[in-house]
């Protein structure tokens, strides 16, 4: 059977962070033991085999790994995009690079690579960027890459995900990375998928427990791997193909990621989504996932407001999909409530089913991911705003920005876009 590219998306991988999700990620698209496997693989390649995806980032350690663990050829050649040196956990770095640099820079070998791609195929849908918030090549060369890509490519999708950082402990500039990296992606991104490092971490070490529970002080080692694979495989819920969404003919075209932005984005100017995902072995009811994933939601900002969700999106996968359809009122009528659906919202719930669980192939076994663009945003929002405005006014850290090209213009516009996110959301909650 012949099938063309369709409506295939482009995977931008962006630095280290990028790059290692993009390691796991591509593990569950290869896996070749899915029912569909021949025809599920359309959406990631183009016809002559390779990913449709870049690799980038400003130092080649990573980019290598990727390539050892990856099938040999995998990645297109001109589709492998790295530098010498890394742009030192500095946004600004990253975003200007390095002053000595003109059409041989990063951005514009990227973007050279990033148009060949989009030729490649019929119909070119979007991009998925992968990239993290605090360092410098992710947060900055990933900014600058999205509004690139926004300006030549206006009528398409862009959907982020990104990985915020610990709290503490990561890097000093990371607030400051974070604010103004959040603040392009709000002017140039249709969606961004967050990902809380600290949220991975903590939900990884409480599924580690309850298969602990006889040994209590057994305390799970979390790696970084496992983190970065729990991330792939929310990715994989997401927008690894569903049944619904396939042509009459079973084939999927690619729709997964812009489905997901039709479904939880239904106002432009919010547009962070937040994601919860529980897998269970055996035979686990739909509804008992369900309430271990509300559990989890964050109920009340600091100021005592109730956070709500605009819209949410369920996915059902694995053994059983048949019974989310047959039990999905009572199911949706359970998530509009923990996860505090706005009234104004005429439609904020959609799900899909597939009976194939790409997240865990074990049989039996079952996932249910869920993903909200949930009022919670704004904490971290006044989080990053209040981290970033002491240290602003403290002038700490701020000549590293000015010496790579930053001016203070930038910093008041993030500041300013960052106020207008989390006025948003406060205006999105039902009155």
């Amino acid at each position: 059977m012949e099938v063309t590219a369709g409506m295939s998306t482009i995977w931008l991988q962006i630095g280290q962070c990028g790059n290692q999700i993009g390691q796991e990620w591509w593990k569950f698209v290869a896996n070749e033991k899915a029912p569909n496997s021949a025809v599920d693989r359309y959406p990631f390649h183009t016809p002559d085999g390779k990913l449709s995806a870049l690799s980038v980032d400003s130092e080649p350690k990573v980019v290598r790994r990727l390539l050892r663990e990856l099938k040999t050829g995998s990645f297109r050649d001109s589709n492998i995009l790295v530098g010498q040196r890394g742009r030192g956990n500095n946004w600004a770095f990253g975003y200007h690079g390095l002053r000595t640099e003109d059409e041989n820079s990063l951005l514009h070998r990227t973007m050279d690579s990033f148009r060949k791609e989009v030729e490649r195929r019929d119909s070119y849908s979007g991009v998925v960027l992968l990239h993290s918030l605090s360092g410098g090549t992710g947060s900055g060369l990933g900014a600058h890459l999205c509004e690139s890509i926004r300006e030549e490519f206006p009528m398409s999708y862009i959907l982020s995900v990104s990985v915020v950082p610990h709290q503490t402990g990561e890097c000093p500039l990371q607030h400051f990375n974070s604010l103004l990296c959040l603040s392009w992606l709000q002017r140039y991104a249709d969606g961004v998928l967050l990902f809380h490092n600290d949220d991975v971490l903590r939900r990884i070490q409480a599924s580690c427990g309850r298969k602990n529970e006889h040994v209590p002080a057994l305390q799970p080692q979390i790696s970084l791997s496992d983190m970065n694979t729990h991330i792939a495989s929310c990715l994989a819920a997401l927008m690894y193909p569903v049944s619904s969404l396939r042509t009459p003919s079973g084939v999927s075209i690619g729709l997964e990621p812009w489905e997901l932005l039709r479904s939880v984005c239904p106002v432009p100017t919010t547009k962070f989504l937040y994601t919860s995902q529980m897998n269970k072995r055996g035979a686990a009811s739909w509804d008992s996932m369900l309430s271990s994933i509300v559990r989890t939601l964050p109920r009340h900002s600091s100021t005592g407001n109730t956070h709500q969700s605009t819209a949410v999106l369920a996915v059902a996968r694995g053994t059983g999909a048949d019974t989310f359809n047959c039990s999905r009122q009572p199911i949706m009528m359970k998530v509009k409530q923990g996860y505090g659906c706005v009234s104004w919202n005429p439609q904020p719930l959609d799900y899909w089913t597939d009976p194939w669980n790409i997240v865990d192939q074990t049989s039996p076994s079952r996932s249910l991911t869920i993903c909200a663009n949930h009022s919670s945003v704004s904490d971290y929002m006044q989080l990053v705003l209040e981290k970033a405005r002491t240290m602003y006014d403290a002038h700490a850290y701020l000549h590293w920005y000015w010496k790579h090209g930053c001016e203070e213009g930038d910093f008041l516009q993030a500041f300013e876009t960052l106020d207008s996110v989390v006025e948003e959301y406060s205006a999105a909650r039902d009155q």
